[in-house]
């Protein structure tokens, strides 16, 4: 591959509203590093994020370069422009090196008769019975499957490399690393889809470095996994099985890996994919952008005092505008209001009962799944909170830093890429 920049086997993507956690982050990388598995981070922040708290792609850029200086960290390390589109990209061009280009409300937009016509004639290897090394079963496909996968994917495709293009215009080529997103829709993709998907990737030539496909099950923000594990295993090594294939095909990137989006806090599903990427040699991207800012609520009410405080002052607030608050998100959280503690009562919490009821701790009897995703979402009530918030995060910071740093390790970095 001719790209300046390739990203490693294994890489973690660290989300930080208010990017204050970077060394905290960081040092969970340092940890993997000294049990033999090299992790690169990835610090990724949207614009919708960007939008809710008042800060820039510049600020995510500084909190990273600040970060791997201060406990110099001399591997590489990335800013992802997460979820961007046409509208969105050029804000990141100068403080970013990694593109989440997400294409995924161009889904189901027909394409041109033409185009759909042109990719079928382009690729008549994709008739018939497709075996695939590490797929149990053979893959039939005829012409009226690719036409119905092409009518589907072929736009969002194309808005893809539209994308791409205008991004190395304004980079240059090889100076960023891209991953295309489909997961933020209604249904997730098939093997076969997704080997179609990197047939048309290849021909727009997307020197793609990670795809971040829709797996089955639900992938609700900040809690476990709902579905069927035993299918989602399938799926995934599937999956991988097919970019593997591709790979050969089709000439995309040889480093090509899946990514997986709403990875925080996944904990059911690390094992299968641990044992996948064992099982052929893969890497991996995992994404865990809300978990941080849990934990730093987790930080301040187990510093308690002032600290306390402002985490029952946060979820007042979020328990009061819960409806405005969820609306962005419904697709991907699950609460039921009967379970959510009324602030009266949250109020009356000492410091263990709320940071029992936040930790994702499934085994723990004081845990509340509805509470830790409102809170999960709640992050625009810290960011109305302006300095007051992030004042109070600085003077916290070692009980903070303590919570962010274990949780990427322990429950993130150490059961998917090393393996418990």
């Amino acid at each position: 591959m001719d790209s300046a920049l390739l990203l490693a086997k294994y890489s973690i993507g660290v989300g930080d509203r208010f990017a204050h956690q970077g060394k905290a982050q960081l040092q969970a990388c340092i940890k993997a590093a000294e049990s033999g598995v090299e992790v690169i981070p990835v610090w990724n922040k949207s614009n919708r994020e960007h939008n809710i708290t008042g800060s820039s792609p510049c600020s995510t850029r500084a909190a990273a370069d600040e970060a791997v200086k201060a406990l110099s960290w001399n591997k590489p390390y990335y800013v992802d422009a997460d979820h961007i589109n046409i509208q969105t990209v050029d804000r990141f061009i100068e403080a970013s090196d990694f593109y989440t280009i997400d294409v995924a409300d161009v889904i189901g937009q027909p394409a041109e008769f033409a185009a759909v016509q042109a990719f079928v004639k382009r690729h008549p290897e994709l008739v018939g019975e497709l075996l695939i090394p590490g797929v149990d079963r053979p893959f039939r496909i005829d012409t009226d499957s690719i036409v119905q996968v092409a009518a589907k994917y072929l736009a969002a495709v194309q808005e893809a490399g539209r994308i791409y293009r205008h991004i190395e215009e304004k980079k240059g080529r090889g100076k960023f690393i891209t991953e295309v997103s489909m997961d933020e829709t209604d249904s997730p993709q098939t093997p076969v889809e997704l080997l179609m998907v990197m047939a048309a990737v290849a021909d727009e030539g997307i020197r793609i470095q990670t795809i971040a496909p829709k797996f089955t099950g639900r992938f609700n923000k900040g809690v476990d996994y709902v579905g069927d594990l035993e299918k989602f295993s399938e799926e995934y090594s599937n999956d991988i099985a097919v970019i593997a294939f591709a790979i050969r095909q089709y000439g995309v990137p040889g480093n090509l890996k899946l990514s997986v989006h709403s990875g925080s806090d996944k904990f059911s599903i690390y094992g299968p994919i641990h044992q996948a990427i064992k099982k052929f040699d893969a890497g991996v991207h995992l994404k865990t952008a809300g978990t941080t800012w849990l934990e730093e609520l987790i930080g301040l009410a187990e510093a308690g005092g002032e600290g306390l405080d402002m985490a029952k002052e946060v979820y007042s607030e979020a328990y009061s505008h819960r409806e405005e608050l969820c609306v962005p998100y419904a697709a991907v959280i699950d609460i039921d209001p009967a379970k959510l503690p009324t602030p009266a009562a949250v109020n009356r919490w000492r410091s263990e009962q709320f940071v029992a009821a936040l930790r994702h701790d499934p085994k723990s009897p004081a845990y509340n799944s509805s509470l830790r995703q409102l809170l999960h979402v709640g992050f625009k009530v810290a960011a109305k909170m302006g300095t007051r918030y992030t004042d109070m995060l600085t003077a916290m910071e070692p009980t903070i830093a303590k919570n962010v740093t274990e949780n990427l390790f322990a429950r993130h970095i150490k059961p998917v890429f090393i393996g418990e």
